[in-house]
């Protein structure tokens, strides 16, 4: 057999996460399924609406590469609205195929060969490899169970060498559900910036916040190194329309736009216009959306709260809840014998890089009567392995 694989590639490790969904898969039958974090919900009936009316009125062609200037109008006017960050449209703001291609494109241009990229764990898996695939070292820096998972400026500023290109913070983070303190997270933005690094702030969850109003990282910054990356997948329940965006400097947006040019040219042309109508139009179904996750990480928190010998800190945003199981053994096999034998479907923190080790995430982006469900079959398994 002839035809290499490149390393960079074989480098990367599966998410534990899809590994979980591809068991699951197998074994079918009764599940309850918390393991993937997507909104139960379908997209708003305006925002479909406005698609449907894009498609048939011929809006179906390449637009610009850095996304229509509707669209990053809307954007640069929530990131000001509701994030207090702000960006000019037409040169600071590039719309991608998700966040994860702007976090794909953000990496590429700030890290070479040699380089490292610094990330806080538990995190979601995929930062790992797109460093990897940026030809980077991803450095984890394990946060404190113990405290809840907060972000430790000192541990990251440690981490922190001329070797650094980029740092990666995540809040809400997934998988925790913590809100970073605003203090120490423009801490690590200092710091980077004292080693001509970047900061990637990844704010695709700061819809979803159960504490309090929460300001973009950029709004508040110094210094000029922050890159903002975001989407409409989470907060708006439109995960298949693939539409996010990197905000940041233009000198380094602009170049980017290029290496975009050169991988998917552009989002839809159709997804483009469902965002637009998202960010400009009725909020009203948001906000019930929004309520819904309240209630339910109320009412995860007080179960997990209620079960003796597991806990985990009341998620601060996102739709996760970090549950340490350490008491029971390794969280991989806990998880596959939660799956195989109760029926009930969850994520092994493992998979979330050091920190992570003894622990599971649970998604409640699901009804109430799933999670109900779920919960007690985990507390089944708890009963019977006491």
């Amino acid at each position: 057999m002839t035809g290499q694989i490149t390393e960079r590639v074989r480098g990367v490790e599966r998410s534990s996460i899809r590994a979980m969904f591809d068991r699951a898969e197998r074994r079918g039958g009764d599940l309850v399924r918390l393991e993937v974090g997507e909104p139960d919900f379908d997209t708003p009936e305006h925002i479909v609406e406005a698609a449907v009316d894009a498609a048939r009125s011929g809006e179906t062609h390449y637009t610009p590469n850095a996304g229509t200037l509707e669209l990053r109008e809307a954007i640069s006017g929530k990131l000001a609205a509701d994030r207090g960050a702000t960006f000019d449209p037409e040169t600071e703001i590039m719309a991608t195929v998700g966040a994860m291609e702007a976090l794909h494109l953000a990496l590429l241009g700030t890290a070479e060969y040699g380089d490292e990229v610094v990330i806080p764990t538990p995190a979601y898996p995929n930062y790992e490899a797109q460093a990897k695939l940026a030809d980077a070292t991803p450095v984890n820096v394990p946060l404190d169970e113990e405290r809840g998972f907060e972000l430790d400026p000192d541990r990251v500023r440690d981490a922190i060498s001329e070797d650094t290109a980029a740092v990666v913070l995540n809040s809400p983070a997934n998988p925790t559900g913590r809100v970073f303190d605003r203090d120490a997270a423009l801490d690590v933005v200092a710091a980077a910036a004292e080693h001509d690094a970047w900061v990637v702030a990844d704010e695709v969850y700061m819809g979803l916040t159960y504490d309090g109003p929460t300001r973009s990282l950029a709004a508040d910054a110094d210094t000029d190194n922050v890159l903002v990356v975001d989407s409409v997948s989470k907060q708006y329940a439109m995960t298949g329309w693939r539409v996010g965006w990197l905000a940041g400097p233009e000198r380094l947006v602009s170049e980017l736009t290029k290496i975009h040019e050169a991988t998917t040219a552009c989002p839809s042309s159709v997804g483009q216009k469902a965002a637009t109508a998202a960010l400009t139009g009725d909020h009203d179904p948001i906000d019930a959306m929004y309520d819904a996750f309240h209630e339910r990480r109320d009412y995860v928190a007080d179960r997990i709260d209620d079960i003796d010998g597991i806990h985990a800190a009341a998620p601060e945003g996102a739709f996760y809840a970090f549950i340490d199981v350490s008491a029971f053994g390794d969280d991989l096999a806990i998880a596959e014998e939660l799956c195989d034998d109760y029926g009930v479907v969850l994520a092994p923190g493992s998979g979330f890089g050091p920190g992570g080790d003894g622990s599971l995430r649970l998604s409640f982006a699901n009804s109430l009567e799933n999670l109900e469900a779920g919960l007690d079959r985990i507390e089944s398994f708890v009963a019977d392995n006491a």
